[in-house]
C-alpha cells in the first residue's frame, strides 16, 4: 500500500511537471501553438498533451487561440500573476542606489526580452559628466556589457540562436562574428563580468554582470561611464559591481525562502 501511495505521488508530480513545461512552451507564443507543435516542444505524446491541454483548459490556464485547435496562455495565469508581489526593480533599487553612491557614475538596471536588454530602473550619477538612457530604451545583447554578461550564461547553441552568427557594427569596436564573441563570452564566464569598450556608443565604455531575479527571470546591472573616466578605474567598478550582485543575490533567494 505504501509503494502505491508512493508511486501515485510519484505520477501527480510529473503531470505538475508536464503541465509547468506545456505553459513554458506557450509563453512566447501569443498566437498559440498546436498540440502536435506544443508535443514536439516538450518531448511527449500528442495524446499525453491533449489529456494535460484539456485539464489546463478547464482552469483558463490555456485557451483556444484559434478554430483549428491551437492553444495559447489563458487569463487565469494574469491573475496568478497579479497576486505576486515580487518587483525585481523595487528589490534591486536601493542595492543600484548604494552602487551609485560608491562609485559616482551612473547605474542601470536591466531585463532580458529575447536577444534584447531592456532598461527597465536606472540611478544616475553625481558626475557632471555621464551617461543616460531612457526607462523603456533596448539595447542588442552582443556589444553591452550587461547583454554579454547575459549571454555568458547560455550555452554555444542558445547564443547562436539569440544573436546570429554576424552581427551589425555598432562602432568600430564592436565584434561582428559569433567565434570572437564566444571566445570573449568564455572568459566572461571565468570571471563574473563584461566589459563593453565602445562597442555599442563611441566615448562609452561599461561593466555589467547578469544574475536571476527571485522568479527566476534573467535581469542585468551595468555601470556606463565616460570612456576617459573608465580606463584604470576598471578594476574599482568591477570589484564594486560584483559585490553588488553578490548582495542582490542573496536578496533575491531570501524573497522566495
Amino acid at each position: 500500500m505504501e509503494q502505491a501511495q508512493k508511486t501515485a505521488d510519484k505520477n501527480q508530480v510529473q503531470v505538475i511537471a508536464r503541465a509547468a513545461a506545456i505553459l513554458r512552451t506557450l509563453e512566447d507564443n501569443k498566437h498559440g501553438l498546436s498540440l502536435g507543435q506544443i508535443a514536439l516542444r516538450v518531448g511527449l505524446a500528442r495524446s499525453t498533451v491533449q489529456r494535460i491541454v484539456g485539464a489546463l483548459e478547464t482552469e483558463r490556464l490555456v485557451v483556444a487561440a484559434s478554430p483549428t485547435g491551437r492553444v495559447r496562455l489563458g487569463p487565469a495565469l494574469l491573475r496568478l500573476a497579479a497576486s505576486v508581489e515580487i518587483n525585481p526593480a523595487r528589490i534591486a533599487r536601493p542595492f543600484i542606489a548604494e552602487l551609485s553612491s560608491a562609485l559616482g557614475e551612473t547605474v542601470d538596471l536591466a531585463a532580458v526580452r529575447r536577444d534584447q536588454v531592456v532598461f527597465i530602473d536606472q540611478v544616475l550619477g553625481s558626475q557632471r559628466l555621464r551617461t543616460v538612457s531612457a526607462i523603456g530604451e533596448s539595447f542588442p545583447l552582443y556589444c553591452t556589457a550587461n547583454g554579454k554578461a547575459y549571454l555568458a550564461q547560455l550555452d554555444v547553441a542558445e547564443v547562436e540562436r539569440l544573436v546570429g552568427r554576424s552581427f551589425p557594427p555598432r562602432t568600430p569596436h564592436t565584434l561582428t562574428r559569433l567565434d570572437a564573441l564566444l571566445r570573449e563570452l568564455e572568459e566572461v564566464r571565468h570571471t563574473g563580468f563584461a566589459l563593453d569598450r565602445e562597442e555599442h556608443t563611441l566615448g562609452i565604455s561599461a561593466a555589467g554582470v547578469a544574475l536571476a531575479d527571485a522568479l527566476g527571470n534573467p535581469i542585468a546591472i551595468s555601470v556606463p561611464v565616460p570612456t576617459q573616466r573608465f580606463t584604470g578605474r576598471e578594476g574599482a567598478i568591477v570589484e564594486t559591481l560584483l559585490a553588488t550582485r553578490r548582495a542582490l543575490a542573496e536578496r533575491f533567494a531570501a524573497e522566495i525562502e
